[in-house]
């Protein structure tokens, strides 16, 4: 039996391949026809493809968005405007400087210590409280310095006495109030070696590590530092009526001014004491921060 491509060769031997004109056109007309149908039905098909997928896309964002995306897209826009604000208050001149003459001063409930005079700690100290209130003033768009340098690790390397402190840390004081005309508060944070109940007050039933604020009567600053601690204790008594255990004056001592005659302005305060938490510590520290910004509003 022959095959197709056999038949195909016989009938090109024995018929003339030569059709007419009239035939060619038909044929053309009708190929023509047909490849445009196929084009449609492609081009249908597609479409129903691409159309699918746009509506499969959109009902998975708009799943994300209503069901659980909401919230990813909230806290990214809101981290951006966060980190755009952060930024824009660094570029600002700073107004406040928070150190910590006694830098390792720390908490029995946050180590192993068990008196105020093992209360001392590398990593979990005092310096962590001025990092909270830096934070917060921040984001109430005050730029501050905060110096969390290692005075006591200063002091062992140059074979100096605890009573040094102070000459140690006005170094850094200094330096910085030379570089930055614009600071007009000084923060000298410490913490307490008084007993709980007097370093503690509950308000609306929530524990706060309480703050006093000492000024140094030898300073050539004394009246104007008064008038600004005076000032922070009232406006923390509105606000956190028991938070703050007054104004102490101090007129001797070795520390002597306690560097607050290098700025009218400065205050050194004893927030908590050593059987205060870090939780307690941190919430003083945001109280602080609004009453700053009061401060500073009213000036």
């Amino acid at each position: 039996m022959q095959t197709d491509k056999e038949l195909f060769e016989l009938i090109k031997e024995t018929y003339s391949l030569n059709p007419n004109e009239d035939f060619v056109s038909a044929t053309d007309v009708k190929l023509r026809h047909l490849a445009r149908k196929i084009n449609r039905k492609r081009n249908l098909k597609r479409l129903s493809l691409s159309s699918c997928g746009i509506i499969l896309s959109a009902l998975a964002i708009s799943w994300f968005f209503f069901f659980s995306g909401k919230e990813v897209v909230n806290h990214a826009l809101s981290s951006f405007g966060e980190d755009q604000a952060s930024s824009a208050v660094n570029q600002q001149e700073p107004l406040v400087y928070i150190y910590h003459t006694h830098n390792l001063e720390s908490f029995v409930r946050e180590t192993d210590a068990k008196s105020p005079d093992d209360a001392y700690d590398e990593s979990k100290n005092i310096t962590l409280v001025g990092n909270r209130l830096s934070q917060a003033l921040k984001e109430k768009n005050i730029n501050t310095i905060h110096n969390s340098k290692d005075i006591m690790g200063i002091l062992k390397s140059k074979g100096l006495s605890f009573a040094k402190s102070y000459e140690v840390s006005r170094e850094s004081l200094s330096h910085a109030l030379d570089e930055h005309k614009s600071i007009k508060m000084v923060y000298d944070i410490h913490r307490d070696s008084q007993k709980r109940y007097v370093t503690t007050e509950t308000i609306k039933g929530i524990d706060y590590a309480r703050i006093v604020f000492v000024v140094s009567r030898l300073s050539a600053n004394y009246q104007e530092n008064l008038k600004f601690a005076t000032l922070l204790h009232s406006e923390m008594e509105k606000k956190y009526p028991g938070l703050s255990r007054g104004v102490l004056l101090k007129s001797s001592g070795p520390q002597s001014t306690y560097n607050q005659d290098l700025l009218d302005g400065s205050v050194l305060l004893e927030i908590g004491g050593f059987e205060n938490t870090l939780e307690e510590e941190y919430r003083s520290a945001d109280a602080l921060a609004e009453i700053t910004k009061e401060v500073i509003g009213n000036k």
